[in-house]
């Protein structure tokens, strides 16, 4: 399916913020970036996040059940740059990394600015993506005040 250039261009306008999805299968650890994450419920808590289903962190949600969404800041457009531009199936990219880990075992990245906990309660088939919906079980803010990133293509890449 081929989708019109002003649709495209249309959802644009679609605010996103960027964030880091980790998971663990196993002993493995793996992240990416992404700026599809939303919240989907009060109580219980719930977060929805889309993920395509090439990457190779799907699989590893999809198989472990659980994924931790890492909220990054202005001052982290390296970090997003630095889960998004390679694969994890050849790379690991926590090498070096300073990340803890909280209830489900995926690495909560130490330098965010807050994090979400989730095991997933439901996944849906959408398109070329798969939407995860995770119940939060355990979450913080390292830092206070900070605004989020919010995602735009052509800054984001330059």
């Amino acid at each position: 399916m081929s989708v019109k250039p002003e649709v495209s261009h249309a959802q644009k306008y679609i605010l996103n913020g960027v964030f880091v999805i980790s998971t663990k299968l196993g002993d493995r650890v793996n992240a990416m970036t992404a700026a599809w994450v939303s919240r989907a419920s009060f109580d219980p808590p719930l977060i929805t996040v889309s993920i395509g289903k090439t990457r190779f962190s799907h699989d590893m949600i999809k198989d472990s059940g659980v994924f931790a969404v890492n909220v990054l800041g202005p001052e982290h457009i390296q970090t997003g740059k630095h889960f998004g531009l390679k694969t994890g199936r050849k790379t690991d990219k926590f090498a070096g990394m300073d990340y803890d880990v909280k209830a489900t075992g995926s690495p909560i990245l130490k330098d965010c600015i807050a994090w979400m906990d989730c095991r997933v309660v439901s996944s849906h088939d959408a398109g070329d993506h798969t939407l995860f919906i995770g119940e939060v079980v355990d979450g913080g803010v390292v830092k206070e005040g900070s605004a989020p990133l919010v995602y735009d293509k052509e800054g984001f890449f330059k």
